[in-house]
């Protein structure tokens, strides 16, 4: 299996745990062959057969040592972004005699942040029962939960070890962080953003694009082909609340030969509010139809390589929106899109 069938089974969730977005491998029982921050790292692991350490075979992954007495192993994850788990990769890339048969997966919801947390202490609430795994694939399991969570724990048993864990939900949108003038990253991640679609991703996911941080690196981003007919690639987003936009900034870190020459943004209102809640009326899937009539929000307008560009007296939508397309031209890579404005029910424009 590849991370393309994780991406199609899990299509339109937000993965929660991934050392990208901040999450965090606290504690695990034991980690004597392979650590436990592995687990959250990018792509499924690689494999080195010459690679050993002074406790034997290099692997990565998070891997214990055999177990002689009773019990079993786990590790507690802190995710990056809080929200409702529904779907779980438990991936055994490349644990072939030393996967363990078995796993299961609790949740927590710690509701203050400023207090550390004694986890001797907490009450985990199953969301996925004890679970055959097969080796050397992505174990892939929906989660029927409705429970809200900040942190995780893979118990595997007895022992073993795991390359990756993907945990993929709804983003939970807590408390917003607003900007000195009032604003707020309408099409983060973290605040409920979603990248819908997307015409070419053959380089880097247009998921990328509402990532928190600036990027890692290039393939950290959306980068398309080459394109070697006319025409113009572009990706759709859903901002986390609706709202009126007053700078945006299309970064394109990492991008020296290959950043668009120019981009365009457009946007559209969708759906109503009532009673200060967003009710969409048009599936995600449907953004794409002809019958959508985009407006235009930034003109085309130059772009530079590695550089955070920066637009506000270039804006000229001046109306309220719930989605937007970036348009870029002809091809290449942004690493992140930052669309700061006023949310609706802050607005009384």
């Amino acid at each position: 299996m590849t991370e393309n069938f994780t991406a199609a089974a899990f299509a339109g969730l937000t993965e929660l745990a991934s050392e990208k977005v901040g999450g965090k491998a606290l504690f695990a029982s034991d980690e004597f062959f392979a650590e436990k921050e592995n687990l959250l790292k990018a792509g499924r692991g690689i494999f080195l057969p010459d690679k050993f350490t002074e406790n034997g075979k290099w692997m990565d992954g998070w891997e214990s040592r055999r177990k002689r007495e009773q019990g079993h192993d786990w590790c507690i994850i802190k995710l990056g972004i809080s929200g409702t788990v529904k779907g779980l990769d438990i991936d055994t890339n490349h644990f072939l005699g030393n996967h363990p048969p078995y796993a299961s997966v609790e949740g927590y919801l710690h509701n203050d942040s400023g207090i550390a947390i004694n986890f001797d202490e907490v009450k985990w609430t199953q969301i996925l029962g004890k679970s055959p795994l097969a080796p050397g694939s992505q174990n892939l399991f929906p989660v029927h939960h409705p429970g809200h969570w900040t942190h995780l724990r893979l118990n595997i048993f007895p022992d073993g070890g795991v390359a990756r864990l993907r945990v993929y939900g709804d983003v939970h949108k807590g408390r917003i962080q607003k900007e000195d003038d009032g604003t707020i990253d309408l099409a983060a991640l973290v605040n409920g953003g979603k990248v819908i679609s997307a015409n070419d991703m053959f380089f880097g996911s247009k998921d990328n694009l509402i990532s928190p941080g600036r990027s890692m690196y290039m393939g950290d981003g959306w980068e398309t082909r080459r394109k070697r007919i006319p025409g113009y690639d572009w990706t759709i987003l859903k901002l986390g609340e609706p709202g009126s936009i007053k700078k945006i900034i299309v970064d394109t870190n990492h991008f020296k030969g290959n950043f668009p020459d120019s981009c365009m943004i457009e946007g559209v209102y969708i759906g109503e509010v009532k009673e200060g809640v967003y009710l969409s009326e048009i599936d995600d899937d449907k953004m794409t139809s002809p019958d959508i009539k985009w407006k235009e929000i930034l003109p085309k307008t130059k772009l530079k390589g590695h550089h955070e560009n920066v637009f506000e007296k270039e804006i000229t939508g001046k109306d309220k929106y719930t989605h937007l397309r970036l348009n870029i031209y002809p091809d290449g890579g942004v690493s992140r899109l930052r669309v700061f404005g006023i949310q609706e029910k802050d607005n009384s424009n």
